[in-house]
């Protein structure tokens, strides 16, 4: 009798064990409750060798990234403005992430630039020396066929006009400031695609070179492309791409003022528990929030950090998830 009540308590142990495990939460800088279990990551052995030390790559389920922006909260109606009616791109549905927390989404081809109220603790915001005043994500690069018509939309919504420059292989571009005060390159050129539908460049300015372009060519497996000078903003770049989405690489400033906050890089894919198990494996990768299921929205996501702390966020979406039933209906 004695040894089988212990046998039990232990029993009961570990299962109070195992729900507690089931039921931990983390909280996203967004106020989304994120539940955490062990029950969601690959085990050892299941996987090979070549599903491990391979790169990220073949389980993107969508033709770009999503980025997102984090701002304060009381420029949000400056912010919706300025996306939807300076640089007009497309107002999708928002997603309700709690009682009082939206995710504001803005379409960029088949990606999307997800604007955030409030900017929480844990995370370094500091935009101070634009583009070369410090590492993380310091600006996004947008595109359309008409500098006159980017100029009449801006004046319309109430913001100063663009002034454009002409570069040397005809296009002609311009720097701006959001209202939160994050940079926004603008280039035009003939056969553009209007609303920058052709997709969205990412620049980010990063303390080594090496390892990061390491870090999304091998790790993520991003597509390397040639370095192109950046005469407007005074340095070289190096390009990493998916389809519609560009990652402008480059190193510049005293890196004095670091931002991981600002903005941060999200990718859709097939399966997040494999992409944990890749970054588990190759060591070294520093996890922001660990493997989790969104409760209501039918996903489950890895929030993994690169060599400067800037989110790379990985979201596997289930068939009820949001994100999936706009794709089968043809829109974002």
């Amino acid at each position: 009798m004695g040894r089988q009540f212990t046998i039990l308590l232990s029993a009961t142990a570990l299962a109070i064990a195992g729900a507690a495990a089931a039921q931990q939460t983390v909280t996203t800088p967004e106020g989304a409750q994120m539940s955490v279990a062990s029950d969601l990551a690959y085990q050892p052995g299941q996987l090979t060798d070549e599903q491990l030390t391979s790169s990220t790559r073949s389980l993107f389920a969508q033709n770009s990234m999503n980025v997102f922006r984090r701002y304060p909260r009381e420029k949000t109606e400056e912010m919706v403005k300025f996306y939807t009616e300076a640089l007009a791109l497309r107002s999708l549905n928002p997603i309700q992430l709690t009682a009082t927390q939206q995710m504001i989404l803005t379409g960029v081809g088949s990606g999307q630039i997800k604007l955030s109220a409030g900017q929480g603790p844990g995370r370094k915001y500091d935009m101070a020396g634009g583009v070369s005043g410090g590492t993380g994500i310091r600006f996004f690069l947008l595109s359309y066929p008409d500098p006159e018509v980017v100029r009449q939309r801006f004046v319309a919504a109430g913001f100063p006009a663009p002034e454009f420059v002409q570069r040397g292989d005809g296009a002609r571009q311009a720097l701006v400031n959001d209202p939160g005060g994050f940079p926004i390159v603008i280039t035009t050129f003939p056969g553009a695609k209007d609303h920058s539908d052709d997709g969205v460049g990412v620049g980010i300015n990063v303390s080594d070179l090496d390892r990061s372009r390491a870090f999304y060519r091998e790790f993520v497996g991003l597509d390397e492309l040639p370095a192109v000078p950046a005469p407007i903003l005074g340095t070289t770049l190096y390009p990493y791409r998916h389809q519609e989405t560009t990652l402008l690489l480059y190193h510049m400033g005293d890196n004095q003022h670091p931002d991981n906050g600002s903005a941060g890089i999200q990718y859709v894919v097939r399966d997040s528990p494999m992409v944990e198990a890749k970054a588990r494996h190759r060591g070294g990768i520093a996890v922001e929030t660990p493997l989790n299921k969104l409760a209501g929205f039918d996903l489950i996501t890895i929030w993994l950090n690169d060599p400067d702390g800037v989110t790379n966020y990985f979201a596997q979406v289930g068939p009820n998830s949001r994100t999936a039933q706009q794709a089968r209906a043809g829109g974002n």
